[in-house]
């Protein structure tokens, strides 16, 4: 699928707070904890637990969030498929409908039982 900058906009729009309490119950299905969500968004995001508390109840956007966010530099490592977008092919005029996508892939994997070393990408050596 490809993004639009209608799409872009409607994200960058949306209350972060109001999208957590989903990530949450989604993991919690999944027997995984709040402080897994915490440590893998902390990793994408860099947001410390005070930061991210902040951010929920500022009920910041998803525009806010990102653009406050120092994106982890092994998030090119993220790549799949997540709700029909291949992560990869994402066009870059759409960084943070990227961004949203990436940190919604690292959720998912949680929710799949995959190893947190895993999900916390890094380098090859």
């Amino acid at each position: 699928m490809k993004v639009t900058a209608e799409k872009n906009e409607k994200v960058a729009n949306m209350i972060f707070a109001s999208i957590y309490p989903h990530y949450l119950s989604r993991l919690k299905k999944n027997d995984r904890t709040k402080e897994e969500l915490n440590q893998v968004i902390q990793w994408f995001t860099g947001f410390d637990q005070n930061a991210l508390q902040a951010l929920i109840d500022e009920k910041a956007t998803f525009r806010t969030f990102f653009q406050k966010a120092e994106i982890n530099p092994n998030a090119h490592l993220i790549k799949g498929v997540v709700c029909g977008y291949r992560i990869e092919e994402i066009e870059d005029e759409f960084v943070l409908y990227k961004q949203c996508r990436q940190m919604e892939k690292l959720i998912d994997e949680l929710a799949r039982g995959r190893k947190m070393e895993k999900i916390l990408r890094e380098e090859k050596k």
